[in-house]
């Protein structure tokens, strides 16, 4: 246990160094200035960053380089250390505190809000909102509704600060603002927005912890762990998906269970840990099934067995494994809703590519038509990028006439 605090330690240590743009020998002479003394060097920033030993009295300079409260970054490596004011057995919150620091916007209401009074249907109005962004989001492309989002998410915390409300009237109101701040940060990631949602993301995991729903607080935290999956932090991803699986706690909703478990069998994919992945597939499915009749929150109601299915679908092409993921996309294709164009048509991308893996490069060469089809009007950075893993996926097969033409006519 205390060489994967170490390392969620140096993975959070890393990430506040590259937040200030320094590289490892930058902090090292850093350090260095502050300390007046020269007896840290690069190497040893990099063994604290691997999780190998965890500073003690560097702390102070860290603290001073990396522009972070000395408080923090004592508690974190203290957890690090397993000798902490964060106990002997960590409740299942400590691990995401110290890979999420708190550094959104202070929730607290102003000093001087006299504001008019809100009452429980305000709150509701809240979620309401929340919920109205989430359909939108199934039908319309990030871009176009990245800054509706954002206004919402400013106007909700606008609506929390400026008010006064009853305590529980205040934890609703908590609760929409995390609702929010989610599918905002999905929005713009979804538009390739990505610092913008993580300051979304870290802004929700903040309201939903002083709402108390940790079961949100999991959703949001393993939104954002799904980004650092699909932007090239995969360490960060693990150990971020498994942390928001840990807070939200084995007595989650079923439907949230299962999409955290989808979270982390996706991180666990990109970061190429095939039996890690599958184990967490087949645990998503146990959850969902276990289940069934469950009541849900109302973020969790797309969470089904056949989107369960497509995320399978997504690894087992990840895993070059092309004999089960082709059939599975073709089923669950056939049902899919064509009104959510988007989502689609970013499920036909894996068909295309599993199919060329299938040696089916005629058949994937028509779905990569198909897909880029349906995607020449979406402003989503997703599909794009999406787009460009199918043309590059199917260019060693040029000689092929079917194939030579889709390449040719989307060349751009």
């Amino acid at each position: 246990m205390i060489n994967e605090r170490r390392k969620r330690f140096g993975e959070h240590l890393a990430r506040l160094r590259r937040n200030t743009g320094k590289s490892q020998r930058q902090l090292a002479e850093l350090l260095c200035r502050i300390a007046g003394t020269a007896s840290v060097t690069r190497h040893e920033i990099s063994r604290w960053e691997r999780g190998e030993r965890v500073p003690d009295v560097w702390l102070q300079p860290l603290a001073a380089a990396l522009q972070v409260p000395l408080d923090d970054l004592e508690r974190a490596a203290a957890y690090a250390r397993g000798t902490t004011s964060y106990t002997a057995a960590p409740g299942p919150a400590e691990p995401l505190s110290v890979l999420l620091p708190e550094d959104g916007e202070h929730l607290g209401p102003l000093a001087d809000a006299g504001g008019h009074r809100v009452g429980a249907s305000t709150a509701a109005a809240l979620a309401a909102r929340a919920h109205g962004l989430r359909l939108a989001d199934d039908v319309v492309a990030g871009g176009d509704l990245l800054a509706p989002a954002f206004r919402e998410l400013n106007r909700a915390v606008r609506l929390y600060r400026e008010t006064t409300h009853t305590e529980d009237v205040g934890r609703a109101l908590l609760a929409g603002i995390g609702e929010i701040a989610q599918i905002a940060g999905w929005i713009a990631s979804d538009a390739g927005r990505h610092d913008q949602a993580e300051r979304a993301y870290r802004l929700g995991v903040s309201a939903a912890r002083e709402a108390g729903d940790a079961a949100l607080v999991g959703h949001i935290a393993g939104s954002l762990a799904y980004q650092y999956a699909n932007t090239g932090r995969e360490d960060e991803a693990v150990s971020l998906a498994h942390a928001a699986l840990e807070e939200a706690g084995p007595d989650a909703p079923a439907r949230a269970r299962a999409l955290y478990f989808d979270r982390v069998a996706w991180a666990h994919t990109m970061a190429g840990q095939a039996q890690l992945a599958m184990r967490a597939l087949s645990q998503a499915h146990e959850a969902l099934a276990a289940g069934e009749h469950e009541e849900a929150p109302l973020w969790a109601y797309w969470v089904s067995p056949e989107e369960l299915d497509v995320m399978d679908a997504r690894v087992y092409t990840e895993l070059r494994k092309p004999l089960r993921a082709v059939p599975l996309l073709h089923e669950v294709l056939s049902r899919y809703d064509a009104a959510h164009t988007r989502e689609f048509a970013f499920y036909l991308s894996w068909l295309a590519v599993a199919l060329v893996d299938a040696n089916e490069p005629e058949e994937a060469a028509r779905t990569a038509d198909h897909m880029l089809s349906l995607t020449a009007d979406i402003a989503s950075d997703r599909t794009t990028a999406r787009s460009r893993v199918v043309l590059a996926k199917l260019e060693p097969f040029r000689d092929i006439p079917d194939v030579r033409d889709i390449l040719d006519a989307h060349a751009a």
